[in-house]
This record gives C-alpha cells, sequence and structure tokens, in this order.
C-alpha cells in the first residue's frame, strides 16, 4: 500500500526530545540548600571526629594498651587510668534506661495513637513533647531525691530474694564464656553461613540460658539486707547505676515515644478496617496491622534513645557516687560513665590527663557512632509497612 503524502504540511520531527532531570527555578534553590545543609553536617560530625582521634595519639602513645585493658581505676595521681570501667558504667546505665523506657515508650505510643479520644491526644501529644523540654539537670535533681529514697527500697527486695540464687567465683567467668560463646556461634551460623535450620538456634537457647542464669549476680549488694540494723545498710543501696538508669529512662521516654507514635499513626486505615472487619478485636489488630508496620519505627526509636541515653552526662552526676570499678551490680553503690567523669574532671585535667579524657569521649564517639549506624542498616531493612499481616 503506497502513502501519498499531504501537500502543504511540513515533515513533524519525530526524534525523541531531550528531557533534562537538571532542577530548575526553586527545584534548585531546594537541591542546593539542602544538600550543602547535609553535607556541613556530614562535615562537622567528620570533623569531630578527626579531632577527638587526633587529640587521642598522645594519650595512646602514653599508656599504651593499658589504656583499654580492664584493670580498674582511673587514678591521675598514681597514673593508673583505663577506659573499661567507665564503658561498663556507661553501657549499664544505658541499657537499665532503654529496659524502662521501651515498655513505657510502645505502651503510651499505642494508647495515644489507638486508644486515647481524640479530644484528649493533643494534650497526651503536647505533654509528652514538654517532657523532652526539661533540662537534664531537673531529672537528675528529681531522680536524687525524689526517686532515690524509694528506689533503694525496691534494689533491697529484690537483693533480698535474688542473691541467694546467684553464682560466685569462677563460676561467673564460665557462664559468661558460655554466653559470648553461644551469641558467636548462633550468629555466625545464622548470618555468616545463612544456616536457617531450628538446631542453628541451639547455641542462641544456651547462650540465653547462661545469661538467665547470670541474672542474680547483677542484683546482688555486698551487703545484708536483712540486717537487724538496717539503716546501716541503706547506704549501699544508694547512688547506684539503677537509680541513674531511672533518671535517664524519663528523659529517652519522649523521644522514643514520639517516633513511635508518628509511625504507628500512619498505619493505613484500609488494612486497621479491613481486620476489624475479619472479626478481629482491637487489640488482634495492633498485633497484627500496627506493630508490624511500625517495627521500624520501634527499632529506630529505641536505637536512638539508646543513643542519647550513652551521653547522657549532668543527670548522672548528680546520682550516681562515682567509683572506677568494673561492677556488674546495677544495684550496689557507686559506678562511673564517660560522659559523668569527663563533666567532673575536665575543669582541672591538664596535660596529659586531658588528653585522657578526650580519648575516652572519641570511644564514645565511636560507639555512639556504630550503634547509630546499625540502628539505621536494621531500620532500612525492615521499612515500616513491609511486614503487615
Amino acid at each position: 500500500m503506497t502513502s501519498i503524502p499531504v501537500q502543504g504540511r511540513p515533515e513533524q520531527d519525530v526524534r525523541p526530545r531531550p528531557i533534562s532531570r537538571r532542577p530548575t527555578g526553586g527545584d534548585a534553590v531546594f537541591v542546593y540548600s539542602f544538600r550543602t545543609i547535609g553535607a556541613s553536617v556530614l562535615i562537622i560530625t567528620g570533623g569531630i571526629g578527626v579531632f577527638l582521634a587526633l587529640q587521642s595519639v598522645p594519650t595512646l602513645r602514653h599508656y599504651g594498651p593499658e589504656f583499654f585493658s580492664v584493670h580498674e581505676g582511673w587514678n591521675f595521681s598514681t597514673d593508673q587510668v583505663s577506659v573499661a570501667s567507665l564503658l561498663v558504667g556507661t553501657v549499664e546505665v544505658a541499657l537499665i534506661a532503654i529496659a524502662i523506657a521501651f515498655p513505657l515508650s510502645v505502651a503510651t505510643a499505642l494508647y495515644i495513637s489507638e486508644y486515647a479520644p481524640p479530644r484528649i491526644q493533643a494534650t497526651l501529644i503536647s505533654a509528652i513533647d514538654l517532657m523532652a523540654a526539661v533540662p537534664s539537670i531537673v531529672y537528675g535533681l528529681w531522680g536524687r531525691d525524689l526517686i532515690q529514697p524509694h528506689a533503694d527500697q525496691v534494689a533491697m527486695f529484690v537483693d533480698r530474694h535474688l542473691g541467694p540464687y546467684a553464682v560466685h567465683g569462677a563460676a561467673v567467668g564460665r557462664l559468661l564464656v558460655v554466653m559470648v560463646s553461644g551469641v558467636v556461634i548462633w550468629v555466625t551460623l545464622r548470618w555468616a553461613l545463612n544456616i536457617k535450620s531450628r538446631w542453628a538456634h541451639i547455641p542462641l537457647v544456651v547462650g540465653a540460658a547462661a545469661a538467665v542464669a547470670l541474672l542474680p549476680v547483677t542484683f546482688t549488694v555486698n551487703a545484708d539486707p536483712n540486717a537487724a540494723n538496717i539503716s546501716a545498710q541503706v547506704s549501699s543501696f544508694q547512688k547506684s547505676a539503677f537509680i541513674a538508669g531511672i533518671a535517664v529512662s524519663m528523659m529517652v521516654l519522649p523521644m522514643a515515644c514520639a517516633i513511635m507514635r508518628q509511625v504507628f499513626s500512619q498505619t493505613p486505615a484500609g488494612e486497621k478496617e479491613a481486620a476489624l472487619a475479619l472479626g478481629s478485636t482491637k487489640w488482634g489488630m495492633i498485633r497484627a496491622v500496627v506493630l508490624p508496620f511500625g517495627k521500624g519505627g520501634i527499632i529506630g526509636g529505641t536505637m536512638l534513645s539508646l543513643g542519647r541515653a550513652l551521653g547522657e552526662t549532668i543527670a548522672v552526676l548528680l546520682i550516681i557516687n562515682q567509683v572506677f570499678q568494673i561492677k556488674p551490680n546495677i544495684f550496689e553503690t557507686g559506678t562511673a560513665t564517660v560522659s559523668s567523669t569527663i563533666a567532673a574532671q575536665f575543669g582541672e585535667a591538664t596535660g596529659i590527663q586531658l588528653k585522657a579524657l578526650l580519648t575516652a569521649g572519641f570511644v564514645l564517639f565511636v560507639i555512639t557512632l556504630v550503634v547509630n549506624t546499625l540502628a539505621a542498616i536494621v531500620v532500612n531493612r525492615s521499612r515500616s509497612g513491609n511486614e503487615t499481616s
């Protein structure tokens, strides 16, 4: 079939028009402005890390590997300095805070987003946000003057009932080896070798059993909670990591609760209504739809709160009695964290002492960076809404 060209109509160019992805106008201003802001944040964070790393060089030359050894002490007069006791105290306070704040944050976020009447939701959200605006020194005074007289009674009660079950001596070391080995073997089988058999969970179960057996050790205090003169024993249960963890938990709770509530509120209404229409109860709908949808927010809020708890300073410094020893006993008086030690000794430190404090801060900086990086990886692998059932 022959086509006859139409007279008087110019031939049109049928080639595809090039499309530019380069932003122009207001889009260009927006893109380049926020790109600059993001780059500045990375530059500032990297600059802090580089500064602390350079300040750590004289400390490592002076103390060598002994700075990271497990020997106890942070005494400049005897030149015996080790960051191990500070790291143990920092982790203990942070884990106690997260253990208290995590269930409260999840419960509060679920109540505000799913159970609270609409007329009081705004009030509850404002109250939670106001908790984040309270200065840390107020939380420290609250923990020292109001919580401590009651927390030591709780500590004595727990010590009285769990103390007899605590292991001692070489058994503690053996249980630690079993716990760590079980976790390492499970991680190797599950992630390195990609073995998904149910038998691969046996090392994890053994490690968890060893951790449960070690749990009474953390609640045991070198005091007699059944003594006739109990007032003489109370001082052994005060100014501990447990009381500091309670104060820090109230500080990190608003942050975790705000992130979780925001994610829970974004759950698709259609999926929630579908679950209810199929006969699910309110809690069944939350368990099947809301919690899987908000898994990324739960993990991200918890890890972000953990980073905040690791670096808390003034509240911890007001509560604890600084003792530079590696203590597994969270109820016993005396502990030390990296940030509180820096705040307490920075004003009087000179020379190599100042370098040692900055090196301890660099170690805490690296730990916090690793925690936040792991949180970002976990959140990216479990995006909210991808695992609703």
